[in-house]
């Protein structure tokens, strides 16, 4: 979600826009958001709703009175709960909810999410999603509002195809797995280290690999690296948090992302344009983020790791099938998810807002 709203931003500013972001201090998207451009208002909130959501709410609602902006744009599950109480329809909002918080829990815990977006979808003037299938799942939740659908876009000049020799430079600068020869086959997972990335289920699959000399990294931390370290088969590499994946999608055979639950997950995209073959489970956005017609090589039932066992097996032992599979997405990729036609949507959204909300705003619209 950080990248996402650092490349709006970052797009946003550059086209003249004014973007504020809010959010909590020291964190990557402060400071990312304000290399790209923005000015950063520190917000100190906490990942999920507790005791200190009404203060939250409050200090919301304090920066939204100070910079008067002329659209809010509420990112994630919590940024949206506390910005539309903080806001309720008083400033045209948007609500992005980069995959739903009732997919999240379980249980009471769910059942009070779902009552929420329900009720909160009163104080959004359109709710973005980055997938159909994720307008979808909204949809028969009984969620109802004004939708819109944009899918997530990436820095394609930042993400770009190595070539072989990229390749080989990426695995000579990297500390890959020991034994591990320049023609070994690797697997790379690049994602937070939670239930949702679901990287236990592919720990569970890796176990039944049969692919001589194959070697699996995960690179990105979280709450759940410990128990998944416990847990691992011998061999596996636990890189913790990477300042730019690059080197590892372009060191990689396939890149792999065996999620719960998505919106539409960024790192599949980022791989596929440097022209990697990525094998995902068939959440909300897997579908719409492959190339036409390699569904069947690359998207899995969630949380089956013998069927994505045999994905990957199935890449790793076919040099043909994984080299036509990766040119196709890297076309795909380059085709369907560049990040400035992404913020270019965006911001016709906000124009759209702003117009209905009064004529004396339309030439300026501020996040």
């Amino acid at each position: 979600m950080a990248r996402v709203v650092t490349d709006l931003v970052r797009a946003q500013a550059g086209a003249g826009l004014r973007p504020v972001v809010a959010c909590p201090p020291g964190s990557a998207l402060a400071s990312g958001a304000a290399a790209a451009g923005a000015r950063v208002r520190d917000w100190s909130a906490t990942r999920a709703p507790g005791p200190r959501l009404a203060g939250e709410v409050a200090a919301a609602r304090r920066i939204v009175r100070d910079c008067r902006p002329h659209v809010v744009h509420a990112h994630s599950a919590k940024a949206g709960l506390a910005g539309r109480i903080a806001v309720r329809g008083k400033v045209p909002t948007v609500f992005q909810p980069h995959a739903w918080s009732f997919e999240a829990v379980r249980g009471r815990t769910a059942e009070l999410a779902l009552g929420w977006e329900r009720f909160g979808a009163r104080w959004a003037d359109q709710i973005l999603c980055v997938s159909e299938s994720e307008r979808r799942t909204g949809q028969e939740a009984g969620i109802s509002a004004r939708w819109s659908v944009i899918p997530n876009g990436i820095d394609l000049d930042r993400f770009r195809p190595g070539g072989r020799t990229g390749r080989t430079a990426a695995r000579a600068s990297l500390p890959l797995p020991a034994g591990t020869g320049p023609q070994a086959p690797l697997v790379v997972c690049v994602g937070r280290l939670t239930r949702q990335k679901g990287q236990d289920v592919l720990l569970a699959a890796w176990r039944r690999m049969r692919v001589p000399g194959a070697r699996l990294v995960l690179v990105g931390d979280g709450p759940d690296r410990a128990s998944l370290e416990g847990t691992a088969p011998a061999g596996v590499l636990f890189t913790g948090a990477s300042g730019d994946v690059r080197p590892w999608i372009l060191a990689a055979d396939v890149v792999v992302l065996p999620s719960r639950w998505e919106g539409m997950a960024l790192a599949p995209l980022e791989a596929m344009a440097c022209g990697r073959a990525v094998v995902m489970s068939d959440v909300s956005g897997a579908r719409e983020s492959v190339a036409p017609g390699d569904e069947d090589h690359l998207l899995v039932p969630p949380e089956d790791p013998a069927a994505l066992a045999a994905a990957l097996t199935a890449l790793l032992t076919d040099p043909a099938l994984r080299e036509a599979v990766s040119r196709r997405a890297l076309r795909h990729a380059r085709a369907a998810f560049d990040v400035r036609r992404t913020a270019g949507a965006v911001a016709g959204l906000y124009q759209e807002l702003v117009s209905l909300s009064g004529p004396t705003m339309r030439k300026r619209t501020e996040r």
